[in-house]
């Protein structure tokens, strides 16, 4: 009988996965850095447009790079932008709280003034270097109440004006019903923004956007730690440095209700397939 040869085992080169793993998680931060990354939504802050569980994609190239572009927010503030270009008015944008107790936060909000705007607040509507923004009042809109959007009397995480707004549809189902309005700013960028009535936020007395920086609000306007709140109240303290501008939101993912549990069957009834795909650029207006 002829011995058969078998062929020898080749031991597994341990260090040559390790190299091969780091080298990939070096691609795949690289790419979160300079590229692209994906957004949760954890408030209700900018809503209409977007809701609590919405997960969305930012590019972050779109106005160049700066000290908060990195994945982890380790640097220390550097002045200035690598190809750095202006964001425009109506944007969606993350970006990263001047505060350093808030570094580690990338938080959500629209760019409304650019450098040299004079931005005021008058009865909760927005004037823009001496004239009121075009303000269109669109009515009702209902929104269906789930796990992520409860509609409840106080709120969420600190958020009010619910109150008597959930209400029982034709349908038998549970909404929240809100009052939109649409603002159209003079580059021709229009979105809808909520409005419960009086709040605290309804009035800001004129302010300059200096030179370097953005002033940011949410669609959410009485319940939005913007650049209208102080840094002791966890707002923005005024306008935003541009350097720390971490992106654009691009386009939602998709959007998760908050209704599924650990049953893999009931994934599918909690997601908002209605909301996969939808834009965030500003759109022209209506």
């Amino acid at each position: 009988m002829t011995d058969i040869a078998l062929a020898p085992t080749r031991k597994t080169g341990w260090l040559a996965e390790l190299r091969s793993l780091f080298v990939l998680l070096l691609a795949v931060l690289a790419f979160h850095g300079f590229i692209a990354k994906p957004f949760y939504i954890p408030s209700e802050s900018m809503m209409p447009g977007l809701l609590t569980g919405d997960r969305l994609i930012v590019s972050k190239y779109a106005y160049g790079w700066s000290y908060v572009s990195p994945s982890f927010h380790l640097l220390p503030f550097m002045p200035g932008r690598l190809l750095g270009r202006t964001q425009g008015r109506g944007d969606v944008v993350i970006l990263t709280p001047p505060d350093d107790a808030r570094r580690g936060d990338d938080l959500i909000k629209r760019v409304i003034g650019l450098p040299g705007d004079r931005i005021a607040l008058v009865g909760g509507r927005l004037w823009l270097n001496g004239r009121p923004v075009e303000t269109r009042d669109m009515g009702e809109r209902l929104l269906p109440v789930d796990a992520n959007a409860p509609c409840s009397a106080t709120g969420s995480a600190g958020f009010w004006g619910y109150a008597g707004a959930r209400i029982t549809g034709q349908d038998g189902k549970t909404y929240c019903r809100l009052h939109v309005m649409c603002e159209t700013l003079p580059n021709g960028v229009s979105y809808d923004t909520l409005d419960f009535g009086s709040s605290g936020e309804d009035d800001f007395p004129p302010y300059v956007v200096p030179a370097g920086h953005v002033f940011l609000m949410g669609d959410n306007r009485d319940n939005s730690a913007d650049s209208r709140v102080p840094l002791a109240r966890n707002g923005l303290g005024g306008a935003l440095p541009i350097e720390n501008i971490g992106g654009r939101a691009e386009f939602i993912t998709f959007s998760l209700n908050g209704n599924a549990g650990w049953n893999p069957l009931s994934w599918r009834a909690g997601f908002r397939a209605d909301r996969t795909g939808l834009s965030l650029r500003p759109e022209p207006a209506r």
